[in-house]
């Protein structure tokens, strides 16, 4: 799940104005630092593809710094997340399986300067949300490989309190929206305790224990490779090699994994702000089956899986 969802908004050139994106570079700033640095707790709303779901979130740094998140859907099955910074140490429900442990979405990750790369910032107005003053930043791509970003952030705590994710057609994507939020009440150790159901996520491999079998002929200006890892699909117990690339907001991920003989066929799809996208490849030690998977266009993520080459004598096994 992430919690900075993003707008497409087409300004003019004068959004780059210095004194604009000062500005706007500055709250990006205060937020990164309150996700590192403010507990909280509240309920938030979120909506994509025409679906919503209600979530209770609890968020304490203790002293040493350590951030420790709870995640809890409120409706429909019973989903939770239990995150120590940033890594997920636990998931229930529909996520069990799906939870990357390092690709939650994290403020420490991003990065002003970077994000003056890749998209215009600018401060457009303020706004009221959860009965909270708030101002309004926009963040719009250069270019048509990401979405832009519209966040309402807290003028107290410059925590998010909503974001917009649109296409470049000004459709609603994704959103995410807080309800109610309290900065003052720190949460508790019960709190923080995960249900019963929680089942504890087995960490991947990191990057230096993997063989960087894979690279890619092309990708989107502005993303660069943030990880590889390996890890064991429990489904077909074959090993999955991943790669994440990021532009200092947006994500997407390139899996590979053997094939040995199974028969599987090419396939896109594009669900609210997410595309997926599955290619066949063939290599020196057989078929492969590449999948690209994040929140950027259905032509980009196209784009990224038809570049994948394995690496000559390095291929996953």
């Amino acid at each position: 799940m992430r919690f900075i969802p993003v707008i497409s908004l087409l300004f003019g050139s004068w959004l780059a104005l210095p004194a604009v994106a000062a500005e706007t570079q500055d709250w990006l700033e205060r937020m990164a630092d309150a996700g590192q640095s403010q507990s909280f707790q509240g309920t938030f709303v979120y909506e994509r593809n025409g679906s919503f779901s209600t979530h209770r979130i609890w968020h304490r740094v203790d002293e040493a710094g350590v951030v420790r998140e709870r995640l809890l859907q409120l409706d429909g099955a019973e989903q939770e997340v239990l995150r120590v910074d940033g890594r997920t140490q636990c998931v229930s429900g529909a996520l069990v399986g799906q939870v990357d442990d390092y690709q939650a979405w994290s403020a420490h990750d991003l990065s002003s300067q970077r994000l003056l790369e890749s998209y215009d910032l600018r401060v457009i107005g303020k706004s009221r949300v959860a009965g909270r003053a708030a101002v309004v930043l926009a963040l719009s791509p250069r270019d048509q490989h990401r979405y832009g970003v519209e966040l309402h952030l807290d003028r107290e705590s410059a925590l998010p309190l909503k974001s917009l994710l649109l296409n470049d057609k000004g459709q609603l994507l994704e959103r995410f929206q807080f309800t109610q939020l309290d900065v003052a009440t720190l949460p508790t150790d019960q709190e923080l305790q995960s249900g019963a159901g929680c089942q504890p996520v087995t960490a991947s491999k990191a990057a230096a224990e993997v063989v960087e079998a894979w690279r890619s002929d092309w990708l989107p200006p502005g993303f660069t490779l943030s990880r590889v890892a390996e890890r064991r699909n429990e489904t077909t117990n074959e090993q999955v090699a991943s790669l994440v690339y990021f532009d200092g907001l947006a994500r997407f991920s390139v899996f590979v994994e053997p094939l040995h003989g199974v028969m599987a066929e090419d396939a896109r799809s594009q669900i609210g702000p997410t595309a997926a996208v599955s290619r066949r490849l063939t290599t020196a030690d057989g078929d492969v089956m590449v999948t690209v998977v994040g929140e950027i266009p259905l032509g980009t993520a196209e784009r990224v899986a038809l570049s994948m080459r394995a690496i000559e004598g390095q291929a996953i096994q």
